[in-house]
């Protein structure tokens, strides 16, 4: 919610000092997802090889010199997922991955089939979202973990979808067009969690409803608030963020181009438009530098980090890492993500054999 903060005078005392509550679950989730991305990491690499064996004066090649030590302690932890052998005259050290972990590893073909469809509509998601419906191939490459793809998407992906997609050269740089629009899709995720409710823009509370002291208010333009631990509104905070959650707003399928940026319903549109891109990437995240890389494709706001932090029920921003990152709240309980696409599953499943009950990973071991 965009609030003007007017600041009482303090007789020449210093104002009272601001405070970002910390949300200590997601800090959590980027601790608890370090060995998994190491684990799955490497699986990737081991993978990646010709016979399927990782020569470990090689891991150096693959990941730099301070990253092997890492790695090198999580091959000494999981011996249930990678085997060490060798280290004879004849036999450099290497590494493979356990029978069982071959077995589990199988899966990963079935995963990613499932995902097919669910990444063909992102993406198509994605394009109509932005101004010119195209968007700069290295973009997408930028977030393409985040959003689930494969490597190599452009060659794997791209071309089976030609009545979707197109890649075309702009001013010398690859652009991903979208060849056709489908007004079925440009409906936001908060959208359709509202619809499941009952409650639309032709359809909304017959009841006239009051806001929650949580921030929640049943209306059609409303956003699902999660306020930190320790926020405490008060009466006159939730009475504005009560008009804010009754204002209407254009949709974030809607051109940028035809809002002027000062208007209240367009500043609430940003907000729509930051919703739907974390809406759109497989764990509800991403670094603030790859929200801020599609500044000029959604004319996204200058002061970027200032939109998100004036919204604390909506995004929450974690230190924890090596790059600041943007969670959607609502998409968490705890430390967990509440709703998992199939490739999330199978990395579940497979970090599962570290015996890691408490990783990021797993929300309930559903296999």
């Amino acid at each position: 919610m965009w609030v003007s903060v007017k600041e009482k005078s303090s007789g020449g005392r210093r104002p009272k000092k601001k405070i970002y509550h910390r949300v200590h679950e997601l800090d959590r989730v980027m601790d608890l997802q370090k060995k998994p991305s190491l684990i799955l990491h490497l699986k990737s690499i081991i993978q990646s090889q010709k016979h399927q064996c990782l020569l470990l004066r090689d891991l150096e090649k693959q990941v730099g010199f301070v990253q092997k030590w890492n790695f090198m302690a999580v091959l000494e932890k999981y011996p249930s997922i990678f085997r060490v052998g060798g280290g004879s005259d004849r036999t450099p050290p290497f590494v493979t991955l356990t029978e069982k972990a071959i077995k589990i590893a199988n899966q990963e073909h079935e995963a990613r089939e499932s995902m097919e469809p669910i990444l063909v509509r992102n993406l198509r998601k994605l394009l109509m979202m932005s101004v010119d419906c195209r968007v700069p191939l290295e973009k997408i490459e930028f977030i393409g973990n985040e959003l689930g793809l494969p490597q190599g998407f452009k060659n794997s992906l791209i071309p089976k979808y030609p009545e979707y997609f197109s890649v075309k050269n702009v001013n010398g740089k690859a652009y991903l067009h979208l060849e056709n629009w489908d007004s079925s899709l440009a409906i936001t995720a908060r959208e359709e969690r509202l619809s499941l409710e009952g409650v639309s823009a032709s359809n909304p509370p017959k009841k006239k409803v009051r806001i929650s002291k949580d921030g929640n208010f049943l209306g059609p333009f409303a956003f699902r608030m999660r306020f930190p631990a320790g926020f405490r509104p008060n009466a006159s905070y939730l009475e504005e963020l009560e008009r804010w959650q009754r204002l209407e707003f254009p949709s974030p399928y809607l051109n940028a181009r035809r809002f002027d940026a000062a208007d209240p319903k367009a500043r609430k549109r940003v907000v729509a438009v930051l919703h739907e891109l974390l809406s759109l990437t497989i764990e509800k995240r991403m670094t603030s530098l790859q929200l801020d890389a599609f500044h000029s494709e959604s004319l996204l706001p200058s002061r970027l980090l200032l939109c998100l932090v004036k919204n604390p029920g909506i995004f929450y921003i974690t230190n924890k890492g090596a790059r600041s990152t943007v969670f959607l709240k609502e998409a968490y309980d705890g430390s967990n993500l509440i709703d998992k696409c199939p490739l999330l599953l199978f990395n579940d499943k497979f970090v599962a054999l570290s015996g890691r009950r408490e990783s990021n990973f797993c929300n309930e071991m559903r296999f």
